[in-house]
């Protein structure tokens, strides 16, 4: 048994997720691939699918791609256009916290809920003292299926709520999305034969039926960490057909999934769980010359798109000056200057990026957002 869990990085949430437009990105260079690192995640609304985090041939990662419009996938590499994240969550190498269990100890399990297996296995190994305590575990698990139905997101925005707002709006908008959540999603079905129904809404897409795959079990889901925020979603998982044809979410508990075997299972225990963030600050404002100069950074880490900043001069929001910003990355910074034509006299001025509260930044974390001056002209 391993003598600790490992770690577990989070780049926003899946509560982030359902609630609207998510404006921050995880770069696919941000995450090392190297050794059996577990993870899950989607792509950004421009190029929609999931993500799924397989072993490869040279005993690394290889993070594919399931694509809404076909539910076909394709490996991810650097430079292709799909390698920023919106969500996205992986752990370090955890081959030295792999935990095989034999599906055979769990009995029959054609025909069984998958979460429940998951479940079974996870308080197995645990009352053998094989597996530590953690708030997540990763799974790795080769499934056959006698029927399978999939989901491939196809339009983040599944709530179109506004985040960021009073905590009684947040948890109503948060409890309807996590609701509806897959109902909103592209369905697929693979299944031995096609159902030939023309009324079906799942398009059938073949008989490939054994699926490699990935995921996380939540012990306590209602934070939406790696779930869906609802009691009992422990489990979420993503995989790929064998044949490397087709991939996606497992939509492990609709009624058209049916388990057949599992041929291998193993879980790891992830204690440390650290989530990434932005920080957006507004630094080193003067005034210099008849223009206001200042430098927005991005002190977190996350990208961040589509970032406004707004320039205010003695407080009157008729006359400001606002500024967009269509990409600051990670640790890059920016510098504007921006004319003003000032009255003789006293003036504040103030210049605020993300004025609307679009990006999602920790409260500690929001007041490097606005920089004040007090100006004499």
């Amino acid at each position: 048994m391993p003598d600790r869990g490992g770690e577990l990085w989070i780049a926003n949430t899946i509560s982030d997720l359902i609630q609207g437009d998510v404006k921050e990105h995880l770069p696919l260079e941000a995450i090392p691939l190297e050794g059996d690192v577990l993870g899950l995640g989607t792509t950004t609304s421009v190029d929609n699918g999931e993500l799924t985090f397989l072993r490869n041939a040279a005993g690394h990662t290889t993070i594919w791609k399931c694509q809404a419009g076909d539910g076909g996938i394709r490996a991810l590499r650097p430079g292709d256009g799909s390698g920023h994240f919106p969500y996205v969550c992986f752990s370090g190498d955890a081959a030295a916290l792999r935990v095989p269990l034999d599906p055979a100890e769990l009995g029959p399990v054609q025909g069984r809920p998958l979460q429940e297996l998951v479940a079974a296995a996870i308080a197995r190994l645990r009352s053998d003292g094989r597996l530590v305590e953690a708030p997540i575990y990763g799974v790795r698990l080769m499934a056959h299926w006698h029927s399978l139905v999939i989901t491939v997101a196809s339009k983040l925005c599944m709530g179109q709520q506004r985040r960021n707002t009073a905590v009684a709006s947040s948890e109503a908008s948060e409890g309807t999305a996590g609701r509806s959540l897959y109902d909103l999603l592209q369905h697929y079905r693979l299944a031995p034969e096609d159902p030939g129904d023309p009324a079906d809404p799942i398009r059938f897409l073949g008989r490939s039926l054994l699926w490699d795959c990935c995921g996380f079990f939540d012990i306590d889901p209602g934070y939406g960490r790696v779930t869906v925020p609802q009691a009992g979603a422990h489990l979420h998982l993503h995989g790929c057909s064998t044949d490397l044809r087709y991939g996606g979410h497992l939509h492990h508990e609709h009624p058209g999934t049916r388990l057949q075997a599992l041929d291998s299972l193993a879980i790891y225990p992830l204690t440390q769980l650290h989530h990434l963030a932005s920080d957006l600050a507004v630094e080193d404002l003067r005034f210099e010359a008849g223009s206001a100069l200042f430098t927005v950074a991005n002190r977190g880490a996350l990208d961040v798109s589509d970032v406004g900043v707004a320039v205010v001069v003695d407080d009157r929001y008729a006359g400001h000056r606002y500024l967009r910003l269509p990409w600051l990355a990670a640790g890059a910074s920016e510098q504007f200057s921006v004319p003003l034509a000032l009255a003789a006299g006293a003036h504040r001025l103030e210049v605020i990026a993300d004025p609307e509260g679009e990006i999602l930044e920790a409260p500690e974390l929001q007041a490097n957002n606005r920089a004040g001056l007090d100006v004499v002209v």
